[in-house]
Parts: structure tokens; sequence; C-alpha cells
């Protein structure tokens, strides 16, 4: 018997294409589940950390998304900003894949990062 992954169920792989990005809500919580560049899935979320943008809705170029507001850029991985004006990350969540099951596990903020409002 196996072991229920981690985390909701949000999506199927195959609904996101590379360069792609999802807005999800948990519990009311805005996540993007991003598929980069190279086809590895993030779950990030989905509010830029200088205003109150959907990330989802910006560019994707490597294993990076930008914000279309101001430009700010996040690495998919740490959450790190890597261009201002924003200079606080935003959270990265837990991603479990079960076959093609996409899973976020919201309560497991991977880089430490402040998740406002859940």
């Amino acid at each position: 018997m196996s072991e229920q992954p981690q985390g909701e169920l949000v999506c199927n792989a195959n609904e996101i294409e590379v360069k792609q990005a999802l807005r999800i809500l948990i519990d009311d919580y805005p996540v993007a589940i991003v598929k980069d560049s190279m086809g590895e899935i993030h779950a990030i979320g989905d509010t830029c950390s200088h205003a109150d943008i959907s990330l989802s809705e910006g560019e994707i170029e490597g294993c990076a998304i930008e914000c279309w507001g101001h430009g700010s850029q996040f690495d998919l991985r740490s959450g790190q900003p890597l261009q201002l004006p924003a200079y606080d990350p935003v959270p990265v969540f837990a991603v479990t894949l079960d076959g093609d099951d996409v899973y976020v596990d919201v309560t497991n903020v991977v880089n430490g990062a402040s998740v406002q409002n859940y």
C-alpha cells in the first residue's frame, strides 16, 4: 500500500506547459504552480513581495519568474528576489509528484519565507 503524498492535490503535471504558471487557491491562499524552462514544477506564493500583483501572470525564464508590474524577478527554487524593486523573498512550498498528480503542501515552506494571511 503506497503512502498518500503530503499536501493538497492541485493539478495534473500535464495541465501546465513549460514556461507556464497556473494560479490556484489552497484554503484561500494564492499559490503559483510553475513549470520552469527545464520542465521542473515549483510552487511559490503567487503575490509579489513588492506589490500586490499575481506572479503567475509574469514571464518565466530559466528558473525565474518575473513580476509583470515592476520587473522584479524571483528564483523559483529559493524564492529570493533576483532583481529590484523587490527585496523580500516569496514563500516556496513543498511539491510532491505522484505519477502526474501534483501535490502542494502550504504548511511546508521550504525557504522559511513569511507566509502572509495563511
